[in-house]
């Protein structure tokens, strides 16, 4: 976001005249539209409300915008009385159309990171720059040429990837597949978005877990889904529950994240897999699995997902690079029968003629590379060096305030606020105090509860940032 240059010899609020001048000339905001105001605006810059106060007066002066009490500042719309014509009512486009926005916390932590990025960031659920593979990227990176035409690949994903994968799949997660039932996606979220558009239809039931980081996703309330929650506990979703939602609902679906769930950290139990697999085969019903931690399990083999004893074709199996690797990358998968492959990479190809071929070629080449294990295995150990400084932190800072389970594996501490507190008041002092997190109300669950993620924020920012997590919590506590 555009800040005053205060080595400049113009004044700062001549300078914000200028910037929102050049902003509603190329139809940022049109006329009409509602602009910040003076307090927001002030806040944003980092500058005295008197100093915007100036800059909307100049605005004002040459006809710019217009000022009325109660409706707030707004673009003018008959600028220096040209004649007046009809500009498109974008703040009705805006909120318009079937594709929902996200939910207002999550667009809250967003603006609140980009207008300050020195926020400690427990909220991101994304790898730190040190933990990426970023030496092994560029080194692979510095021996790529690309000699043949770059054009639209395969709609199904570049084929060295999905025969590199069918390999991986084999020695990491015991999944037997071929190239051909699988489907290269962007991430695991287009691949929930391409299975909530193409495979279900408005008015179905799903099943998904309760916290859940579905519940957080907008795209199922878009596809016009009905959601219905299965229980989390320390050992997962009980099948039973499935069951009673059949025969109430008629779900259609089961969206799981049974490997160190998300936000929870649970590991679904080994004997409920087995009945979850019995019973979904019984009921015809088919299982879509996330599994983006699994090999992020920090003191044991991890545990297998439920493809890999899936016999009978129930499951989609959803993987990708962004949380054992790099976010940026933007590949992942999705191993389905070969019908629902096809009919996805139609679908995909409508939407962008397939993946860009350079970073699967990259991602390829990283999996059959001699860096990939050593890199696994510096991620597990960073990672959980990271979960004790954060445990460590809290039980040293919060005492009793607070209540978890030691995750073993993934990026997430999941949390129970004592007493229970109002999530927004929280999430709002604690950006005023410079520490961001995610209340547990995003994913479904009753508000008392924060999702700690410890990926992102820095080594020596953990304990720093709890202390001030810890100060807004007893602020909103009184």
């Amino acid at each position: 976001m555009w800040t005053p240059d205060r080595s400049n010899g113009q004044p700062i609020y001549q300078q914000i005249a200028d910037d929102l001048e050049r902003r509603i000339s190329y139809g940022e905001f049109p006329p009409g539209s509602l602009l910040p105001s003076e307090r927001k605006l002030a806040e944003q810059l980092g500058v005295n409300r008197s100093t915007v106060i100036l800059a909307y007066a100049e605005l004002r002066s040459l006809g710019i915008i217009e000022s009325r009490s109660g409706s707030g500042t707004r673009v003018s719309k008959y600028k220096w009385g040209a004649t007046p014509k009809h500009t498109p009512n974008w703040s009705r486009y805006a909120v318009g159309g079937s594709f929902l926005p996200n939910v207002p916390f999550l667009r809250r932590i967003r603006e609140a990171l980009g207008h300050n990025p020195s926020l400690i960031d427990f909220a991101s659920g994304e790898l730190e720059g040190d933990l990426s593979p970023v030496e092994e990227i560029n080194s692979l990176l510095s021996g790529n040429h690309f000699n043949s035409y770059l054009g639209y690949d395969n709609p199904h994903g570049y084929t060295p990837l999905r025969q590199s994968l069918v390999s991986y799949l084999h020695k990491y997660r015991q999944i037997q597949t071929t190239e051909s039932s699988i489907l290269v996606t962007s991430g695991s979220q287009q691949s929930l978005y391409l299975i909530t558009q193409c495979l279900l239809s408005p008015g179905d039931a799903v099943a998904i877990e309760d916290p859940s980081y579905c519940y957080s996703l907008p795209m199922f309330q878009s596809a016009g889904l009905r959601l219905f929650r299965l229980p989390v506990d320390s050992k997962g979703i009980k099948p039973e529950d499935i069951r009673a939602l059949y025969k109430k609902h008629r779900i259609k679906m089961v969206f799981l994240n049974p490997n160190f769930q998300n936000p929870t950290g649970a590991v679904l139990d080994p004997e409920r897999r087995a009945r979850l697999l019995d019973l979904v085969s019984e009921l015809g019903l088919p299982i879509v699995e996330d599994d983006p931690f699994s090999l992020t399990a920090y003191e044991e083999t991890p545990p297998p997902p439920i493809k890999s004893i899936d016999t009978l074709g129930s499951v989609l199996y959803i993987g990708s690079f962004s949380k054992m690797a790099a976010s940026g990358l933007r590949v992942g998968w999705l191993v389905a029968p070969h019908s629902v492959v096809e009919r996805l990479a139609d679908a995909r190809q409508q939407m962008d003629f397939g993946l860009s071929v350079v970073p699967q070629k990259l991602a390829s080449q990283f999996l059959n590379s001699d860096y990939f294990a050593p890199h696994l295995e510096r991620l597990r150990l960073r990672l959980l060096y990271k979960r004790d400084l954060l445990i460590e932190a809290i039980r040293a800072e919060l005492g009793d305030l607070v209540k978890f389970t030691v995750p073993q594996g993934g990026l997430h501490l999941w949390c129970k606020v004592k007493p229970e507190v109002n999530d927004g008041k929280l999430l709002e002092e604690a950006i005023r105090r410079g520490v961001i997190f995610v209340p547990g109300s995003v994913y479904g669950s009753d508000s008392g509860y924060v999702r700690f993620t410890y990926a992102r924020a820095g080594e020596q920012q953990i304990r720093p940032g709890i202390m001030k997590f810890a100060a807004a919590l007893r602020a909103v506590l009184g």
